[in-house]
């Protein structure tokens, strides 16, 4: 495995000698994963706690859900609301950065003046391209997620006819933006997005070939973000999300041995322990070859 850096805005995270996990955290009233669980501020400090102590590489935060048939798009106003307080305390204490999971610019830019480290756009700057100036301005990382339509139609678009084709001119479309907007290339990372206006076939197309998303946009950390979402239930005789951990991991390894550099969960002691053999796995794959 090689090893390579990712630019956040106050540090260098190695990837490629092993798999970061990057835990979830979600601070909604109506997350399909779990289900305004950490809504209060003080049990969500706890839970970023919790996961760095079991061994999450960075802390994900989250405002505004993106579950199947969510309503009204949250104001930036509640979004920051949600976000900030959390975001601060957490920066203040954390040995591992913070991201901030959003698509609006007025929010990553409070989040990075919070304390967080790297923006997480499942746009990939289409709803808002100002997010690419607050990541440029604070050199902060970024990742810009696929995604298609927008979080009311998402689910409901009808599928892409070659979802690799898609996702690859999206996020190069993308990709450029952001360097045009003076976000370094080191900076960025991808994610093709599972579960995003993609069908079940596709997700697990995407999973099971990721070597090929890894190896089009090979200069990039490449993150995987399956964790608990509907296609493993499906695979599980209609499991609800809560009982979709060995699924989950299932998709963490599969990902890992095809190329992923950074895997997004919620259960982050399983996540950690699966990645280690994992990882153990694959350099022993590569040092046969």
């Amino acid at each position: 495995m090689n090893t390579q850096s990712w630019k956040l805005a106050r540090r260098s995270l190695s990837f490629g000698e092993r798999t970061l996990v990057m835990g979830v955290l979600n601070v909604t009233p109506d997350s399909f994963s779990d289900g305004g669980q950490f809504f209060d501020e003080d049990d969500a400090v706890r839970r970023g706690e919790e996961m760095i102590a079991e061994g999450a590489d960075m802390i994900d935060v989250g405002g505004e859900s993106t579950r199947p048939g969510v309503g009204e798009v949250v104001s930036a106003d509640e979004e920051l609301r949600r976000v900030i307080p959390i975001i601060e305390r957490l920066a203040k204490t954390s040995v591992v950065p913070i991201s901030v999971d959003t698509s609006k610019a007025v929010v990553a830019r409070a989040a990075l003046e919070a304390g967080a480290e790297i923006i997480n756009d499942i746009s990939a700057l289409r709803f808002d391209f100002h997010i690419a100036d607050e990541a440029a301005k604070a050199g902060a990382g970024l990742v810009l997620m696929h995604s298609r339509g927008t979080p009311g139609t998402l689910h409901r678009l009808p599928p892409a006819p070659d979802i690799f084709a898609e996702v690859f001119t999206s996020l190069r479309r993308s990709l450029n933006m952001a360097e045009r907007r003076g976000v370094l290339r080191e900076s960025i990372a991808l994610d093709p997005g599972i579960g995003f206006g993609k069908t079940f076939e596709q997700n697990l197309e995407l999973i099971a070939r990721l070597d090929k998303f890894a190896q089009h946009f090979a200069d990039f950390p490449i993150l995987i973000g399956a964790s608990r979402k509907s296609f493993i239930g499906r695979l599980l005789d209609d499991a609800p999300a809560n009982e979709r951990l060995h699924g989950t991991m299932a998709t963490v390894a599969a990902a890992v041995l095809k190329g992923a550099h950074i895997v997004r969960v919620h259960d982050v002691r399983a996540a950690v322990e699966t990645v280690r053999v994992a990882d153990a796995l694959k350099r022993e794959g590569e040092r046969g070859e």
